[in-house]
């Protein structure tokens, strides 16, 4: 919300200069996101009348000018059609930098002749888009010859931009803003009628015949005020509307466009003007009819549905209720009656409307937050008294259609409650001061509540009310009760979980990333979609609780790829939402190079399932699992490639986590090139660790060397290595301490439908060293074991 000092003080009667505004704004909730003077650069520009205006002797098109900046004649050559002897406009001598153009001007040479800086446009200065010729100022400007332009346009008044929360709807208005100001002691809120000069704010009431208007939507659009004005000339706007509105970014149109503008950013009232001689009959609000559509202010046209409200005649659609008008009905140069719209809409249709639709405006922020419903007739009357001051006309009579919810609202108020919620012992009677003050009305124990405050609910809100005019900051720091002695830990085990593992991915060379927890339909299709779905989102691409985290982190990576990351390896651990709850995950994602290529290999090597296995099976033993009794097991689900991708489990039910290579699918729905590899492993699953006391049993490796024997079986092809490896390591546990797979052959010598699985396994003797019986006894015991498990020891 952006407005200037002066325009500031149009509502509020004060003597603070503007450090103390700023730091009143933030204290009082209004938080100050940025000054700036919208002169400072233009301070080198001045006031300056052309003396004599001669023909370029060299070019048809420019002209030698003689300017008089307050310093004497300088000789300026021009191109702009209107500069002729005797106008006065705005000089810019060499060294100012035009801001409009983004260079710095120099005493140039031009066809011949030298130029001592420029003569500058509207668009130029960055004060408007008019660029045909330069600027013409007033006659009245013949008396501040060489006054800086800033100074004499009176562009020196500050622009402050106040961040103002959801909540907060009253404040969408300069007079809102003005009033909290009011309230907190810093002046006094002029009376409205006298801010507009127009004495007491009531209907005008005209002779001609009122509108023809209604609603047929008291949903959507529960009160429809209208009135029109005949015989209008649309002109420019008045020199301190122009000012104001152009300060903080609004583009001047005309007159009654930037009446509806000045309206809405000084009160917080959205208007709407018609072209009544573009419109067919009267105009209903309605809800629209399937596939209607409208042709918007922004020249973009909408497709609209029934569910949205418009504003319509007996032809066509005019105006997205409360969110943007038609170009059909838009005012012009040509427009002699208008019909003025002041409309109460309902913020929740509001809201929809405009996200479905893609659709923000001014206008729309306001009415989703929620206008004062009492406003309407104030708002009508302020339009209607602005528009026959500076543009004429007759006004005719006032329709109102239905009427708002403006049923007084009450709540209970119990002074005690500042010092027990808000912590301040606050006098009552400068509670009831303060209420006052923001315009509620306190009577005994209860306060009615202003109808442009929507956002007060109960008894917390009054004291949030009263806490932050008093003053926050005055709120005394006192000390929780801490009992004596040593604290002890509040960590919850699953906590500590997160953060081993959190460490451990960060040791092992991932990069961990936050990504949204809400998601796009799209994106989460290819993970099953979303067991939860936000009925009335903030966006489209954020609406649904993500099955998964890997698309966030897919869509991560694809975006470091695609920015010439070489190599992307990425961690997140946050929550899925499925249908039964949150559950705690902890997901990887790597693609690119997983090795560089390098003089000894000469090319580079991509990740692989395998490599997704074993950050698994690392990350799950930094958990705490018994990565020990781990079965690998079967294809991952429809997010995995098939035949490469697996589960990780304990037993056939229990699954710790999903590994493998990322479907293609998958990657195409994501538009990802390249092969990716995934594994997210699910803390949940993970059996907590029997409590065996605080101490650890001493570390006391044995003394004797370890023994390792080498075995080779004939298996089939489609055997998993893993189950054999387990059956090994388990036909002596305690002789046996370790089992792996160092060779995989197929070819000669093995039959066809077969594969031959070399296994080392390591023997570890404890008291004393083995005996050839003893080894012979264990390698009987291997062997049989791989046999029920369906291999052959190879001859």
């Amino acid at each position: 919300m952006k407005f200037t000092l002066n325009w500031l003080k149009e509502h509020l009667d004060t003597d603070a200069d503007l450090d103390t505004i700023l730091e009143t704004l933030t204290r009082i909730g209004l938080e100050v996101e940025g000054v700036e003077n919208p002169g400072e650069k233009l301070n080198d520009f001045r006031v300056a009348k052309v003396l004599t205006a001669e023909k370029h002797p060299n070019a048809d098109k420019l002209q030698v000018l003689s300017v008089d900046a307050g310093d004497g004649p300088l000789q300026v050559v021009c191109g702009a059609p209107n500069a002729r002897a005797g106008m006065i406009g705005v000089f810019g001598p060499p060294g100012a930098f035009v801001p409009g153009s983004g260079f710095e001007l120099k005493v140039a040479e031009i066809r011949g002749v030298e130029s001592n800086g420029m003569m500058c446009s509207v668009r130029e200065l960055e004060l408007g888009d008019a660029h045909e010729g330069i600027i013409e100022l007033d006659e009245d400007a013949a008396g501040a010859i060489g006054v800086t332009y800033p100074d004499y346009a009176g562009l020196t008044d500050p622009v402050i931009d106040v961040s103002i929360t959801p909540n907060r709807q009253d404040c969408m208005g300069v007079r809102g803003i003005a009033r909290d100001l009011a309230a907190a002691g810093l002046g006094a809120l002029k009376p409205l009628g006298d801010v507009y000069r127009m004495g007491e704010v009531k209907p005008v009431e005209g002779d001609g015949p009122a509108p023809d208007v209604r609603t047929d939507d008291s949903e959507g659009c529960p009160a429809f005020y209208a009135q029109s004005v005949r015989g209008v000339k649309n002109c420019e706007s008045p020199a301190w509307m122009r000012r104001y509105l152009a300060a903080i970014g609004q583009r001047t149109i005309s007159v009654l466009v930037d009446i509806t503008n000045f309206v809405m950013i000084d009160l917080g009232r959205p208007l709407h003007v018609y072209d009544m001689a573009k419109l067919s009959g009267g105009l209903v609000a309605r809800k629209a009819k399937a596939d209607e559509q409208v042709l918007a202010l922004n020249g973009k046209s909408y497709t609209l549905d029934e569910s949205m409200t418009v504003i319509a005649d007996e032809a066509q659609v005019h105006d997205i209720g409360g969110i943007m008008g038609g170009e059909e009905s838009g005012v012009s140069d040509a427009t002699t009656d208008v019909l003025i719209e002041c409309a109460y809409f309902d913020p929740d249709h509001i809201a929809r409307t405009g996200q479905k639709l893609l659709l923000t405006s001014d206008a729309r922020q306001r009415f989703e937050r929620g206008v004062d419903p009492a406003f309407l007739d104030e708002g009508l009357a302020i339009a209607t008294w602005l528009v026959t001051e500076h543009c004429g006309g007759t006004p005719g009579g006032v329709t109102r259609a239905s009427q708002p919810p403006v049923a007084p609202r009450t709540v209970r108020f119990d002074h005690a409650m500042a010092r027990t919620l808000g912590g301040l012992e606050i006098a009552e009677d400068e509670q009831r001061a303060i209420l006052t003050r923001l315009g509620f009305t306190v009577e005994g124990d209860t306060a009615t509540v202003p109808t442009w405050r929507r956002d007060i609910d109960g008894p917390a809100d009054l004291v949030e009310e009263v806490v932050r005019i008093f003053g926050i900051d005055k709120v005394p720091s006192e000390p929780l009760p801490r009992p004596a002695g040593v604290a002890k830990p509040t960590a919850t085990p699953e906590q500590k979980r997160e953060r081993r593992v959190r460490r451990a991915a960060a040791a092992r060379g991932f990069h961990e990333a936050v990504t949204w927890s809400f998601l796009s339909e799209a994106e989460a299709q290819p993970f099953g979609g979303g067991a939860w779905t936000l009925a009335n989102p903030i966006s489209e691409d954020l609406k649904v609780m993500r099955p998964s985290l890997l698309p966030g982190l897919l869509a991560a990576a694809g975006r470091n790829l695609n920015r010439g990351v070489s190599s992307v390896r990425l961690f997140e651990v946050g929550r899925r939402y499925l249908a039964d709850g949150e559950r705690p995950t902890l997901a990887v994602v790597m693609a690119g190079e997983a090795v560089s290529r390098d003089w000894h290999t000469g090319k580079a090597r991509s990740f692989s399932p395998f490599d997704a296995k074993a950050e698994a099976l690392a990350l799950l033993e930094a958990a705490g699992a018994p990565v020990a009794n781990l079965q690998v097991m079967g294809e991952a689900g429809e997010t995995w490639h098939p035949g490469q991708s697996a589960t990780l489990r304990l037993g056939p039910k229990n699954i710790l986590a999903a590994f493998g290579m990322v479907h293609p699918g998958v990657r195409k729905a994501f538009d990802l090139d390249g092969p990716m590899v995934a594994a997210e492993l699910y803390l949940d699953a993970i059996p907590e660790k029997r409590s065996t006391g605080f101490m650890r049993p001493a570390y006391t490796p044995s003394a004797l060397q370890a023994v390792t024997r080498d075995f080779a079986f004939l298996v089939d092809a489609d055997m998993a290595a893993d189950s054999l490896i387990r059956a090994v390591k388990g036909a002596d546990k305690k002789a046996i301490i370790d089992a792996r797979l160092f060779d995989v052959f197929t070819g000669a010598g093995v039959e066809e439908g077969k594969k031959s699985l070399a296994i080392e396994v390591t023997l570890q003797p404890g008291d004393k060293s083995f005996t050839d019986e003893e080894l012979k006894a264990i390698a009987d015991k291997v062997v049989k074991a791989a046999e029920k498990q369906g291999a052959a020891l190879r001859q």
